[in-house]
């Protein structure tokens, strides 16, 4: 009984699948480049954004005459009032907490009973500032507006 056609085909397959695997391999070798020393591998990238391999020509100083070491980066910070606007969108009064929906951000801040200033309920306008608790922002000296 002798091997049939598909069989050959499969044969043929996997034989070239492993030829090739071994040729991958080889030229992994080939193009190892283990033991390079770390100034090989270093790029750079220069005033306009493209990659060197050359360090860019610095003498401390940035293009305007300012030291370099005495330059931050930061993101610029909103001016932003710590006394915030919201409503009471639920509160129980059992339970003694509630939520507050910001007026600017849509968020809900918890609020508990011990941070009011004034009895609130649900559907009041209030002021408030938040602190950050163990579980998020939390509504502290939380009082009524008209």
């Amino acid at each position: 009984m002798g091997i049939t056609f598909a069989k050959k085909e499969l044969e043929k397959k996997r034989a070239k699948k492993k030829q090739e695997k071994a040729e991958k391999m080889q030229e992994r070798k080939a193009n190892n480049e283990k033991g390079k020393s770390l100034n090989e591998m270093m790029a750079y990238i220069d005033e306009n954004g493209n990659i060197s391999d050359t360090p860019p020509q610095s003498h401390g100083l940035a293009d305007n005459g300012v030291s370099i070491s005495h330059t931050g980066i930061a993101a610029p910070r909103e001016a932003e009032s710590p006394e915030r606007e919201g409503i009471v969108s639920f509160f129980n009064d059992a339970k003694g907490y509630g939520f507050i929906t910001d007026n600017k951000t849509r968020e809900n801040v918890f609020v508990h009973v011990n941070q009011t200033l004034q009895p609130i309920k649900e559907r009041d306008k209030v002021s408030y500032e938040r602190e950050r608790g163990p579980k998020g922002y939390t509504a502290v000296r939380v009082k009524i507006i008209q």
